[in-house]
């Protein structure tokens, strides 16, 4: 056949999106291709949907006559060794000398210039011996085929290419195109998955949990060692549910896409937002430890003395990220749901936080006071026996 054989580069045609077929025979990628695209076509998500198909190759099929082979007595592997000894180079021998080696391979000489007469020059041996005609078995018919095959590891790929409709995200329409594949019930030898730029969103996607479990337990192990405790940097992360909720509402009102750019924004938000909660708990705690305060006093004081420097800093943090929101000058599209995230995420967390984190701060230090209070009566149990003696 007259066709190219890829093994990489750009796929799936014009189209940003590409999802792709792979599986061991590329006849039934053809076949189930097409019918895959056809489906996401019906779909309103999904527009320019194309696929790579370009099946505008020549390729000659050698059928055999089963029905005059068995009457001459020519066999199938008689025809099929016949064949490989004519153009497969079947090694027969191997010729040493003193500083190489030289395989010894076997060929046809027909006689004629390679091509279809090649074939009506070979001759099969049959059953009882005599040379019978290839083509006296066997018939050459035409047919089409790819001009190109990619591969993926070695197994032919059938892309399919597509872009999304406007407001539409990739993580709405991935749900959609697994239905449709489940619905379509391919041959299990069928494996369908995204490519190129779907195949790096769901790779995001995965790690976009790890990445935010990472920086907050890095803030905690800080805090934990600052503060030598266990309690108060819980307290001062308490204040990050409240922004991430933020930062998603804001951009679930203004239609924005979950993208990098937003998970960004949301990291940054981690030490931005707690910032607001370590001015109030470390006032308070060195007004517990200097000034002999109680922790209501001392956290109340610290609202007071604080509420001002919270306000500012919050306030320009806003303020900063609003050019990005809007939206200005070449590129403001990948910029903005960074702006976005962190103001919903700011508004949000700054409205909360102000009253969650002294009660939570206060919730903490009662904790505590009654695990100090089990701990000294475990520690003098005398003290408690000698009273109720005496009443």
């Amino acid at each position: 056949p007259v066709q190219d054989i890829g093994g990489g580069g750009p796929r799936g045609g014009d189209s940003e999106y590409t999802y792709s077929l792979k599986g061991s025979n590329y006849g039934d990628l053809v076949v189930w291709g097409p019918r895959l695209a056809a489906e996401l076509r019906k779909l309103p998500q999904f527009t320019n949907v194309g696929t790579e198909l370009d099946d505008g190759g020549v390729e000659q099929n050698l059928v055999i006559d089963r029905d005059t082979a068995a009457r001459l007595g020519v066999s199938i592997g008689a025809i099929d060794s016949t064949l490989y000894n004519a153009f497969g180079e079947r090694q027969i021998s191997t010729i040493y000398s003193d500083l190489n080696q030289y395989k010894v391979v076997l060929n046809a000489v027909t006689g004629v210039t390679p091509g279809l007469d090649t074939l009506n020059a070979l001759h099969v041996r049959a059953n009882n011996g005599a040379m019978v005609p290839l083509s006296a078995v066997t018939r050459v018919e035409p047919g089409t085929a790819s001009l190109a095959i990619q591969h993926d590891f070695q197994f032919p790929v059938f892309d399919i290419s597509f872009n999304l409709a406007p407001d539409i995200s990739m993580g709405e329409v991935k749900p959609l195109i697994d239905q449709v594949v489940r619905n379509m019930r391919m041959p299990g030898d069928i494996k369908a998955e995204g490519s190129g730029n779907f195949r790096r969103f769901q790779q995001q996607q995965s790690g976009q949990g790890l990445l935010i479990l990472f920086a907050i337990l890095a803030v905690y192990l800080v805090l934990g060692i600052l503060y030598e405790s266990l309690i108060h940097p819980v307290t001062i992360l308490s204040t990050l549910p409240a922004a991430g909720v933020g930062a998603l509402l804001a951009m679930l009102v203004t239609n924005t896409e979950l993208s990098v750019v937003s998970i960004i924004a949301i990291v940054l938000l981690i030490g931005i937002v707690k910032k607001n909660a370590i001015m109030m708990i470390d006032f308070a705690l060195n007004a517990e430890r200097d000034g002999g305060k109680s922790p209501i006093e001392a956290i109340r004081e610290a609202c007071l003395v604080r509420f001002r420097p919270i306000m500012m800093t919050s306030m320009v943090a806003i303020l900063g990220a609003f050019p990005l929101a809007i939206g200005f000058g070449v590129g403001s599209e990948m910029r903005q749901p960074l702006g976005i995230a962190m103001i919903g995420g700011l508004l949000v967390s700054q409205s909360l936080t102000l009253f969650s984190t002294p009660a939570l701060y206060l919730v903490f230090a009662r904790m505590a006071q009654r695990r100090r209070e089990r701990r000294s009566a475990r520690r003098a149990p005398g003290s408690l026996v000698a009273p109720t003696a005496a009443v």
